[in-house]
């Protein structure tokens, strides 16, 4: 038995943040349930995307750094994320993206599950999975995709590694996952139940991957709380992987690690959650801080592009 329950969110470089913004929930459909800041460099949104109510495994989060490159793909690095759509939604979701002039082609089946693979404007690799695995989730009224194929959270994360064995050791012993299957060269770590997969493909002669626009930054893996996060931070220590203290990021708490492939990974508690200090009527419409931002808005708010919510048929 692990504490961890699945992945929590997976956090992404975006270039331009108004086209990420008009993407994600003009296209995509899914909701902006946080506008904040990355607290580590407040002169920089965090843009948070997840089913209505933000339910931990919903969110793909955003840091809009269009000052870097575009990201290479390679070892140690995220390089897709799949997301889940309910069985059966796939030609909606085909005709919807190329009316966008989003390039797709044909599903393929992965893991015995039907897939359509795509980017987004800025290059990150994302992929839809037709899934009915039960999941916690909150239909967005305002978007423009149906709520019968709206998108229901993350449904798992790709990397590639140099060396397989030692993340597979990492992933099973440390944090608890198991080996699930195996198709293609690609093996899948997770748990039972929907949002936990991680999938490996050793690439012996790849180059290493690198952060840029486009590219995954963290995963994030959930846990009920701060008592769990301890214990697994702990073996997470005991295994030399060098972790963080806790760190408050107000809607949860974080602890950070790079997993021995050179993936960062992150514990991110269940709570409090996004309506902690909004509105849960009105999540994404504010920029909002953590009160140990607050004394610094004026100048937060005098360096961000401005960004108008928009929703496309």
């Amino acid at each position: 038995m692990t504490e961890i329950t699945g992945i929590h969110h997976v956090t992404a470089i975006a270039g331009d943040p108004q086209q990420n913004l008009d993407f994600y929930t003009g296209v995509l459909g899914m909701r902006l349930v946080k506008r904040s800041v990355n607290q580590d460099d407040p002169g920089t949104y965090h843009l948070f995307y997840a089913d209505a109510e933000g339910h931990p495994g919903s969110d793909l989060t955003f840091f809009p750094w269009t000052h870097l490159a575009p990201s290479r793909q390679g070892v140690g690095l995220t390089v897709e994320v799949p997301l889940t759509v309910p069985a059966g939604s796939l030609g909606y979701w085909s005709e919807r993206l190329a009316h966008y002039g989003v390039a797709v082609g044909e599903a393929q089946p992965r893991f015995g599950e039907k897939t359509l693979e795509f980017r987004d404007p800025h290059g990150l690799e994302l992929s839809l999975v037709e899934s009915d695995d039960p999941r916690d989730f909150a239909p967005w009224q305002s978007s423009p995709v149906p709520e019968a194929q709206q998108i229901r959270g993350i449904h798992g994360a790709k990397a590639y590694q140099r060396e397989l064995a030692p993340t597979a050791r990492f992933l099973t012993e440390v944090l608890g996952l198991k080996l699930l299957a195996q198709e293609g060269g690609w093996h899948r770590f997770g748990i039972s139940g929907a949002g936990s997969h991680f999938d490996i493909l050793e690439v012996p002669n790849a180059p290493r991957g690198q952060w840029g626009v486009g590219s995954v930054h963290h995963v994030a893996w959930r846990v009920a709380d701060t008592d769990a996060e301890l214990r697994v931070r702990a073996r997470v220590a005991a295994a030399g992987r060098r972790p963080t203290e806790i760190i408050d990021r107000f809607w949860f708490k974080s602890v950070y690690f790079m997993e021995p492939g050179g993936v960062l990974f992150e514990l991110a508690t269940d709570g409090p959650g996004f309506a902690v200090d909004e509105d849960p009527t009105a999540l994404g419409e504010q920029l909002i801080l953590p009160p140990w931002l607050e004394p610094q808005r004026a100048q937060i708010e005098a360096v961000l592009p401005p960004l108008k919510l928009a929703h496309p048929a």
